[in-house]
């Protein structure tokens, strides 16, 4: 055995001797590690990157937790771009406008009524009932202190005069449409009402106007001779306001002498004529109240009026707006608290609307469009909770 042995040794020694690296190269290449990341080539100056390659991962749930992770980066992505999702979804693959974001709060226009007669509510600010208030107020202050002493207000003549306070401000409202709408067309705040948008025609339009004003003219005809004749005039203001933006930058106060014609229409159908003494203090204290939450309203649409060429009291007051507004705003307090004096009412009635009127006057200086950096949402609740 050991005699085999040497013999053998003997023979290999005699053959030549391989090199050390081929005795050591294995006969296959091993595996690379599924784990370690591929090795890095060095990259010439200029050339594109090659595409990431996601490494493989043996363990199926590792797997799942990769894909959930890039999916969060991609919702991140999407997030962080600007704009809202509602103004991505409005805008069309061709880069214009697209239909209007839809609302968050829908109102009880779209709950409620049947799909052909919204747009016709729209167009009569249905569903904005501020304008309304705004517009009954007046006549039912004036009505309120045309009653005998002691006695409530006529229910009656509220009623009446709350009906025409709807019908009368869509009909402004409709009037103000039909004239602007090329203007409208061209301002992000209307360039979707009805009219401007295309859904009511001008024709239609005009014709809904026709019905309004003859609704509420079966409800004039229930007033007295004098309050007719009163309250058929103030259609030449409600029918040339929108006419006054394009010539003149005190829009606004003309707004005031229309909106508060019922302080005179409202004294006039208890009383059946105007007592001057008591209802124009009352008429001019409604003009610059108007003016007051008017041209805080048109500080929106500033830079839009500069584009199209409208006016308004906010371009005409700018920096000044706050001396301005609070000026008004004292001289709607002390035409109040002379109206209510002239007309021989007590002083609590009185210095309570006196009241109403200055804490809206100091909160006016919150408001951001007039006070940057101000709380506009501390307005809305406090002036409704005054309300």
């Amino acid at each position: 055995m050991a005699l085999y042995i040497l013999r053998a040794g003997r023979k290999l020694r005699s053959r030549s001797p391989l090199p050390l690296s081929l005795l050591y190269l294995p006969s296959h290449p091993p595996s690379p590690n599924p784990l370690s990341p591929p090795p890095c080539r060095p990259q010439p100056l200029g050339s594109p990157l090659p595409p990431w390659r996601p490494p493989c991962i043996g363990s199926r749930r590792r797997s799942r937790i990769l894909d959930g992770f890039r999916h969060s980066l991609s919702l991140a992505s999407i997030s962080s771009s600007p704009g809202t999702t509602e103004d991505h979804e409005s805008r069309r693959p061709d880069g214009g406008e697209g239909s209007p974001p839809a609302s968050s709060s829908r109102s009880w226009v779209d709950l409620y009524l049947p799909e052909s007669v919204r747009p016709y509510a729209l167009l009569a600010r249905l569903d904005k009932p501020i304008g309304t208030w705004l517009l009954a107020w007046p006549c039912m202050w004036s009505i309120t202190m045309a009653a005998n002493p002691g006695e409530f207000p006529d229910f009656k003549m509220l009623a009446l005069f709350g009906c025409g306070a709807v019908l009368l401000r869509g009909a402004g409202c409709t009037v103000n449409d039909l004239l602007d709408q090329d203007i409208d067309k061209k301002v992000e705040r209307t360039k979707y009402r009805p009219v401007a948008s295309g859904i009511v025609p001008p024709f239609q339009g005009l014709c809904f106007l026709g019905f309004q004003l003859l609704l509420g003219l079966g409800i004039l005809l229930q007033l007295n001779n004098y309050s007719r004749i009163l309250g058929a005039s103030s259609l030449l203001l409600v029918f040339s306001y929108p006419l006054m933006k394009r010539y003149t930058f005190w829009a606004q106060a003309y707004l005031g002498l229309t909106f508060n014609w019922g302080a005179l229409l409202g004294w006039a159908a208890v009383k059946g004529s105007l007592d001057p003494a008591t209802i124009l203090p009352l008429y001019s204290s409604g003009v610059c109240w108007t003016l007051v939450y008017d041209t805080i309203y048109a500080h929106q649409d500033k830079e839009d009026d500069l584009k199209v060429g409208v006016k308004s009291t906010a371009l005409r007051f700018g920096s000044l707006t706050k001396t301005w507004i609070s000026g008004f705003g004292a001289a709607c307090i002390g035409s109040l608290a002379l109206s209510g004096y002239n007309a021989e009412l007590d002083l609590f009635p009185t210095s309570g609307l006196v009241l109403w009127y200055s804490v809206e006057s100091c909160l006016v200086g919150l408001h951001p469009k007039v006070a940057p950096g101000g709380s506009g949402s501390m307005l809305g609740c406090i002036s409704n909770a005054i309300l």
